[in-house]
């Protein structure tokens, strides 16, 4: 595995101004893939959480627009819970890791952006799938 394939947090550019703050994400530059979708999750009733799953290719890059939320991340052994709530920091989610969004504040909007159109065959849904996928180095 590349090191560039690794969940991470990255910051991203910040200009700050009395009239309001800028960031942005160019393609190639702040992020470890090229852009192919773009699409955001919003209007999520409190107390719901999204469903997990996992994909075989698509990388992800997870911004939390507005309000915050808590995207929780497995390796098929272990479950990390990474809280985002700032719109200038996003969550790099390479391949073969299973996610779960959850926790949403009131008005929060998730800016999802996808290395791959949308494919249902990319799609892992079932965890213990998952794990057997993921033991398995695949």
């Amino acid at each position: 595995m590349d090191s560039n394939d690794r969940v991470r947090i990255i910051e991203l550019p910040k200009i700050c101004d009395p009239r309001g703050n800028l960031s942005f994400i160019q393609n190639g530059t702040h992020i470890p893939f090229d852009i192919a979708r773009v699409y955001w999750i919003y209007d999520v009733p409190g107390g719901k959480f999204r469903d997990g799953h996992a994909f075989r290719s698509q990388h992800e890059f997870i911004v939390a627009l507005s309000g915050s939320f808590d995207v929780v991340l497995n390796n098929g052994t272990d479950s990390v819970r990474h809280h985002l709530c700032r719109s200038y920091y996003g969550l790099y989610v390479p391949p073969m890791t299973w996610r779960a969004i959850d926790n949403f504040s009131t008005n929060s909007v998730a800016l999802v952006l996808s290395s791959t159109l949308y494919d249902e065959a990319d799609y892992i849904r079932d965890f213990n799938h998952y794990k057997e996928l993921a033991g398995n180095g695949r």
